[in-house]
């Protein structure tokens, strides 16, 4: 049995964290993307005009049946044969973050339908106009209830990065491939690869921990606030 050596992801931890930067940019910007184009979506899905709502159904069904590695392969190597051509880093941030608006879409739809017909309702009648009651009533609080599966998204988006190693991205996985096919030490550096998505992952849920539980003291205290008050 061949005997594991780790020293091998020392001498090459510099090209993983690079990878790892990688991974954490796309991360990043594909859910920005991602939260833009679900809460327009979302906001379509919701909103009393017929286009709008077919629209937004449309979208989220058509990109939650397409498997995102399809989607990255349309995006980088069919486009092209229309005469649009986009690098690997913006097919990649693209493809992550049409796919992921469309679960933000629905995650954020579910909070809006959340929040009490009766507030959209007594916002109307104070004269705010659709896009006001949106943005200032309901929208503020559907952010609080989103949090637990909007987490869920980011890490599940953190693993679906490695996805985009597929279009030539040297992101985490792509760097671990590449450091394998030097070193042939594929136990030794997948296990690395896996230890720091892992890292990555178990921050974005101890973040969103401290967010929840930030979140519960202020409606605690909103409550007793309340409760003097009557």
């Amino acid at each position: 049995m061949t005997k594991l050596d780790f020293s091998v992801v020392i001498d090459n931890l510099p090209l993983l964290l690079e990878g790892l930067w990688l991974t954490i940019f796309f991360t990043v910007t594909s859910l920005a993307l991602g939260m833009v184009i679900g809460v327009v979506v979302a906001i379509f899905r919701v909103c009393p005009i017929r286009s709008l709502k077919i629209v937004g159904l449309v979208f989220v069904e058509a990109i939650r049946g397409t498997p995102l590695l399809v989607l990255l392969f349309i995006l980088y190597y069919a486009l092209p044969q229309v005469g649009i051509r986009l690098s690997a880093f913006t097919a990649g941030i693209l493809g992550l973050g049409i796919n992921a608006g469309a679960y933000i879409a629905e995650i954020f739809r579910a909070g809006i339908e959340s929040i009490p017909v009766g507030q959209v309702e007594a916002a109307r009648s104070v004269g705010m106009s659709y896009g006001q009651t949106m943005r200032k009533i309901i929208l503020p609080q559907a952010g609080t209830v989103v949090l637990p599966p909007l987490t869920n998204e980011a890490i599940s988006q953190v693993k679906a990065t490695s996805l985009v190693s597929t279009i030539a991205v040297a992101e985490l996985l792509r760097a671990g491939q590449q450091i394998i096919s030097m070193t042939f030490a594929a136990v030794e550096i997948y296990a690395a690869v896996a230890v720091l998505y892992l890292m990555v992952n178990l921050t974005l849920a101890w973040l969103a921990r401290r967010l929840e539980a930030k979140q519960s003291r202020g409606r605690r205290r909103i409550g007793q606030i309340n409760e003097v008050g009557v």
